[in-house]
C-alpha cells in the first residue's frame, strides 16, 4: 500500500477530522485515523462511537489496503511541515514510512479492519439545507442548550422539518432559543434531538460554505452529508419538552432599544451585582430604561439610564445578566424588542431588523425574583 499526497491538503483535512476524536478514549483504536485507500480514492474516518467523521482526499496511488495511524502523532508531524508532496508507504515490520523532501519517519499503524464500523442508516427521510444556513441555524441555538446530565434531552438542539419550514429549538429551563426558517422546507414532517459535539464540528466546517447539504435521518441517527466529506452521529434518544407552551402568548408591555447600547449597559452594571445570582434590575418607565445591580454583601451597586421606545405599563423585572448578554451577543440586529406581561413571567428578546427573508429568531429568559 503507496500513496503520495500535499502535504498541507493532508493537514487541513485531518485536523478536521481531529475534532471528533477524545481526549481520553475506552477503545484504544479511537485514537487513530483510519486510512482505507482504493485507488486514487484515500477516504480518512474518525470516531468516538457516537459520531464518525470521513473525507475523501485525492491521492496519487495504485495500490489499495486500509490501516489506522495515530492522529496525535501524525498530525503534530504534518503541522511542521511547509507544502510539499509526502509518500506514504506500509511496510513489512507494522510500520508506516513517511518520506518528504528532507527526511524520512517511520510510525507504527494498527489493522484497520479493528475500527468500528460507521452505522448505516437504514430507511432514512432526506432534507437538503444550504451549509451556511445549516451553521447559522447551529450557532443561533446551541448557545442555550443545557448541560446537565440528568436532562439529556436538554443538552442538545431539537430539529423540527415540516412542509412549512424548518425550526431549530435550544433550551437549558433558564433560557430559549427558537430559530425558524420559512424559506427551507422539507419534504416530510420529522423530529429529532442533535447531540452537540456534532453540532459544533459541523458549524466550524460549514461557516462560509454556501453549497448544500444533505441531511439523511432515522429515528436513532443522523448523517450530514456535504462537499467531499460525511458526518454520522447517534441521536439524543427522548421527547422534547413542549417548548411552545412556556412562550407566553400575551406580551402588551413592548420595549425596543440599540442592542449594542442594551447590551454594553448590561455587561457594566452586571460587574456589580451579586456573583451568585447575576442579577440585574430593569425598571422601565415612559421612555426610560433604568438598568441596575446591587452586590449586599459587598456594598457595590452600579446604576444606568437608558432612553428608549417603550409602550405598555411601568415596570420591574429582574434577569440573570449572564443569559441576557449572551443572548444580545448571538444577535446581528441593530435594535431589538423586549416583549414582557409580569415580572414573574419570562421575557421575550426578539431582532427588529438584519434579519434574511424567511428568517425568524425567538429568544425567552426566565426572570428572577427580585428581593424588593
Amino acid at each position: 500500500m503507496k500513496f503520495i499526497v500535499s502535504s498541507t491538503y493532508l493537514l487541513k483535512q485531518l485536523q478536521v477530522l481531529g475534532g471528533v476524536i477524545n481526549n481520553s478514549n475506552t477503545l484504544p483504536i479511537l485514537d487513530n485515523f483510519l486510512f482505507e485507500l482504493n485507488d486514487s480514492k484515500l477516504v480518512v474516518s474518525a470516531s468516538d462511537l457516537e459520531t464518525t467523521m470521513s473525507s475523501v482526499i485525492d491521492v496519487e496511488s495504485d495500490s489499495t489496503g486500509s490501516i489506522a495511524l495515530p492522529a496525535r502523532l501524525l498530525l503534530d508531524t504534518l503541522k511542521t511541515f511547509p507544502e510539499q508532496p509526502l509518500t506514504f508507504v506500509v511496510e513489512d515490520n507494522n510500520t508506516v514510512e513517511i518520506s518528504s523532501n528532507h527526511g524520512k519517519y517511520a510510525l507504527a499503524y494498527a489493522d484497520g479492519n479493528e475500527f468500528p464500523k460507521a452505522i448505516a442508516l437504514e430507511d432514512p427521510s432526506t432534507t437538503t439545507i444550504a451549509g451556511d444556513i445549516l451553521a447559522t441555524a447551529i450557532s443561533k441555538t446551541i448557545f442555550a442548550a443545557g448541560n446537565d446530565d440528568l436532562r439529556p434531552v436538554m443538552s442538545g438542539v431539537f430539529f423540527q422539518f415540516s412542509t412549512e419550514g424548518l425550526t431549530f429549538v435550544a433550551t437549558d429551563a433558564h433560557k430559549l432559543v427558537k430559530y425558524t426558517r420559512e424559506d427551507v422546507k422539507a419534504s416530510q414532517v420529522a423530529e429529532f434531538i442533535m447531540p452537540k459535539k456534532p453540532l459544533n464540528l459541523l458549524k466550524g466546517i460549514l461557516a462560509t460554505n454556501e453549497d448544500a447539504v444533505t441531511i439523511e435521518y432515522n429515528d436513532s441517527n443522523a448523517k450530514f452529508i456535504f462537499d467531499n466529506s460525511e458526518l454520522v452521529c447517534r441521536l439524543i434518544d427522548g421527547k422534547y419538552p413542549n417548548y411552545e407552551a412556556v412562550i407566553p402568548k400575551e406580551n402588551p408591555n413592548k420595549l425596543s432599544i440599540d442592542r449594542t447600547q442594551f447590551l454594553n449597559s448590561v455587561r457594566r452594571v452586571s460587574i456589580f451585582s451579586n456573583k451568585t445570582t447575576h442579577q440585574i434590575r430593569l425598571k422601565i418607565a415612559g421612555a426610560e430604561l433604568n438598568i441596575s445591580a446591587e452586590d449586599i454583601d459587598y456594598s457595590n451597586k452600579a446604576e444606568e439610564r437608558l432612553t428608549c421606545d417603550y409602550q405598555g405599563d411601568d415596570m420591574q423585572i429582574g434577569f440573570n445578566s449572564r443569559f441576557l448578554t449572551e443572548m444580545l451577543n448571538n444577535l446581528n440586529s441593530d435594535e431589538v424588542q423586549l416583549e414582557m406581561s409580569l415580572p414573574n413571567r419570562a421575557g421575550i428578546l426578539t431582532p427588529i431588523d438584519g434579519l434574511d427573508e424567511g428568517e425568524l429568531i425567538t429568544m425567552l429568559v426566565m426572570p428572577v425574583m427580585l428581593n424588593s
